[in-house]
């Protein structure tokens, strides 16, 4: 069995080329090769494409290398959760192209697998498919997306034994095991590195096959971000968005398999008791999210796709997110609750990006969208101006064409049929008078 070189993160950082295309784990902070990238930072290598579905935080992670200038461009997911991103794409200081989540693990896995690329029905109608080879498949739109590959891939593990094998935290697999496959070269930092015959072979994730180099590094808590406590995610809750997420979980039956959106979604997960008996999905690969922990981080807990702390439900399963896409473009999700901007009468739904700003998060919403079962969708009537979120048509950049199954807001509960909306039920203290001075939507009305 070969051995693995071992080296410092400063030894390893030196391997990474100029103009290095470049893969890198992690989801938030959870799961990132934090040691290997400040090593990075520190050195004069520049002109980098940084494959990842998001850029750290602030002066975190590859944050950092933002901060330093050594990023040329970005391929991922989910930016807009750095200020600091949105500021260098709004100056021009580094390019970028925008994947749905799911749609980028796949490409990641395809890339490793020596596939050329694939057609999925994600994102069909949308923006992001504007210049891409759509054909019908079933009927159905599909979006062709090409494989994707990196000259280096920097990612993380829990453990490893000197032949390179890894085992991965909790949800740290998230794009960790697929970009492990789709590089040149590999260099994984982990916790601890064992003897050889340490790891039992059944709870191997990776093989040691694709893995170049170890770098033994610990993670603290200052390296998590805001990851590392529960406590700094959470804000004051209004009743009327608690009433929403109240009516929604109304909607939720026993054994059903869930996906909670961030926003007024992620309530629901605090009203959930063992009894109503609902198996929480998270995109980042986790199956039985329990509630969030008193107090504590991703050190010891997983974390759910608002990277936010939460607990494991007896029965709960990781995977990584690869994995968990195909779960949801698979079918295997009964539910997806989301929030939204806009919805209109025809169950289009737009709800994750504004005209005249980049287009730098869409994260697994076009994913999510396509490929539950059942989409429901959470969200206030109006605007804080008091314009109308139900319109005759979405003037936003849409997130799923005639999707939208049911839309509960603080006035009103609706579903959609056949391109029709039709009101089903007034919230409390709502009047039918007041439903339709706010709403821009033509709907029919219960019989």
């Amino acid at each position: 069995m070969k051995r693995v070189p071992q080296l410092s993160p400063t030894d390893a950082a030196r391997l990474v080329p100029a103009d290095a295309v470049m893969m890198v784990g992690g989801f938030g902070m959870t799961g990132a090769p934090v040691h290997l990238l400040h090593a990075l930072a520190e050195t004069d290598i520049r002109n980098l494409t940084y494959i990842a579905n998001n850029i750290g935080e602030p002066g975190l992670g590859g944050g950092r290398l933002l901060r330093n200038g050594q990023i040329k461009k970005a391929v991922g997911s989910y930016f807009t959760s750095n200020r600091e991103v949105v500021e260098a794409a709004l100056s021009g200081a580094i390019d970028y192209e925008l994947l749905p989540q799911g749609s980028m693990a796949e490409a990641i896995r395809a890339g490793g697998a020596g596939i050329g690329g694939f057609y999925t029905p994600t994102a069909a109608g949308t923006a992001l498919a504007e210049d891409a080879e759509t054909r019908l498949i079933n009927g159905k739109p599909h979006v062709f997306v090409a494989g994707l590959r990196a000259d280096v891939a920097l990612i993380r593990a829990r453990r490893a034994d000197t032949a390179g094998n890894l085992v991965y935290r909790m949800t740290e697999q998230n794009f960790n095991k697929a970009m492990a496959t789709a590089a040149d070269l590999v260099i994984a930092e982990v916790e601890e590195i064992l003897p050889l015959g340490a790891l039992d072979p059944d709870h191997i994730h990776t093989s040691g096959n694709y893995v170049d180099y170890l770098v033994e590094a610990r993670t603290t808590l200052d390296e998590l971000g805001t990851s590392a406590d529960v406590r700094a995610l959470r804000g004051n809750v209004s009743e009327k968005r608690l009433s929403i997420a109240r009516r929604a979980l109304a909607e939720l039956r026993a054994g059903d398999v869930v996906n909670l959106g961030i926003g007024i979604p992620t309530l629901i997960a605090d009203l959930i008791t063992p009894a109503h008996g609902i198996i929480l999905h998270t995109e980042n690969g986790m199956l039985g999210v329990g509630p969030a922990p008193a107090a504590g981080g991703a050190l010891d807990y997983p974390v759910n796709a608002g990277k936010a702390p939460v607990t494991a439900l007896p029965g709960s399963s990781y995977f990584d997110s690869a994995d968990s896409f195909a779960m949801i473009r698979g079918g295997h999700v009964d539910v997806a609750v989301m929030g939204g901007l806009q919805v209109d009468q025809r169950g289009n739904l737009a709800n994750w990006a504004v005209p005249g700003k980049p287009l730098l998060g869409v994260g697994g919403a076009m994913d999510l969208a396509s490929g539950a079962r059942r989409l429901i969708i959470t969200m206030t009537h109006c605007n804080r101006d008091g314009s109308a979120k139900l319109v005759e048509r979405c003037s936003l950049p849409l997130t799923a064409v005639a999707a939208v199954d049911l839309l509960i807001t603080e006035l009103a509960v609706f579903d959609f049929d056949a391109g029709e909306m039709r009101l089903v039920e007034l919230m409390p203290d709502a009047t039918l008078d007041e439903l339709r001075a706010k709403t821009d939507a033509a709907f029919s009305e219960s019989s």
